[in-house]
């Protein structure tokens, strides 16, 4: 459903996974979209289908450096967010994640723009509160492998946070939980894409660990809807606010089911868990439900079949070379 007013977006890391989502869903809305990515882990393919469209811009840019255009409102989305991403360049992860939030709040408190940060369930770190509330402070560790990523994420806060105190800038933070979908990178070494990636070849499924951990996943599709929902919720609710699902599955559950989805044979083999890697993790999204009316409604095994559908027409495009759907 469109706005009575088309607004001029800038997306932060617009062609990434996330990103080129959120792009597709506001220019249906009817705005104006700038797509801004340095495509360190995005990539011009996820918005291939929007280049040639009037209302779409793509922009090749880092956001640590200055940036000066007219906009209405900025989603900072600017980070690559998977550990292998991320702990490859972690001085670069930093960066991003502080001078990048520097550089769009600077744009947004020159332009009077609304702008909404795509923060992190990391910033809980490894959580002693169960399920995750968005007053529980976090245990993180500061010097760990990880916290390029999980401090960047609460130093970007800070900044938002502060810039709103002292600046004025009408901001949101989101606080975004375990996101998979159409899209997301084959390589990223995300739990999902990995043990689809590694079901369709056949080959061994990787679980960290006994499997016995816990996460949350979130269809993209309905994490766009909360994102949307926050940048046109109320001025006086800046947030932060957990977006996630807070259905709770175990990864050998999770690795069960892909592996009957995908039809495949694939055995399960177990490796030691990676550093810091936290236990438990689900949203509280009792906020999002009372003060944005939204709440996911993707269940896992639908929002799989979907994801599985993408890696498998992406596999027979690179098997086949010609072949595509």
């Amino acid at each position: 459903m469109g706005h009575l007013q088309s607004k001029r977006i800038l997306v932060a890391g617009g062609a990434g996974f996330i990103g080129s989502h959120l792009c597709d869903a506001l220019i249906q809305d009817g705005h104006e979209v700038i797509c801004l990515d340095n495509y360190y882990t995005g990539s011009r393919e996820n918005v291939r289908h929007l280049i040639d469209h009037p209302r779409f811009f793509l922009v090749e840019h880092d956001v640590e450096a200055p940036l000066e255009m007219a906009v209405d409102e900025i989603y900072n989305l600017a980070c690559p967010a998977s550990p292998k991403h991320y702990s490859r360049r972690p001085i670069k992860t930093l960066r991003t994640n502080v001078l990048g939030s520097l550089t769009l709040l600077e744009l947004a408190s020159r332009n009077q723009a609304k702008i909404l940060l795509a923060s992190t369930s990391e910033v809980y770190g490894d959580p002693e509160v169960h399920p995750q509330r968005e007053g529980y402070l976090g245990n993180v560790n500061p010097i760990g492998r990880r916290a390029c990523y999980d401090e960047g994420k609460r130093c970007a806060e800070t900044l938002f946070f502060d810039y709103h105190r002292e600046k004025g800038v009408n901001i949101r933070v989101v606080r975004i939980f375990n996101t998979y979908g159409p899209r997301m990178n084959h390589d990223d070494g995300r739990v999902i894409s990995n043990l689809i990636v590694q079901a369709l070849a056949g080959g061994e499924m990787t679980i960290y660990g006994k499997g016995k951990q816990t996460r949350s996943f979130c269809y993209v599709d309905d994490l766009i809807e909360g994102m949307m929902a926050m940048m046109n919720g109320p001025d006086l609710f800046p947030g932060p606010v957990n977006l996630g699902n807070p259905a709770e599955t175990t990864i050998l559950e999770l690795a069960a089911l892909i592996r009957a989805l995908t039809g495949s044979a694939s055995p399960f083999v177990f490796k030691s868990l990676p550093e810091d890697d936290p236990m438990r993790r689900r949203p509280d999204i009792t906020l999002a439900r009372e003060r944005l009316n939204w709440r996911p409604k993707t269940g896992l095994e639908e929002g799989l079949r979907r994801t599985i559908d993408f890696f498998r027409s992406e596999r027979e495009q690179e098997v086949y070379g010609t072949i595509s759907g």
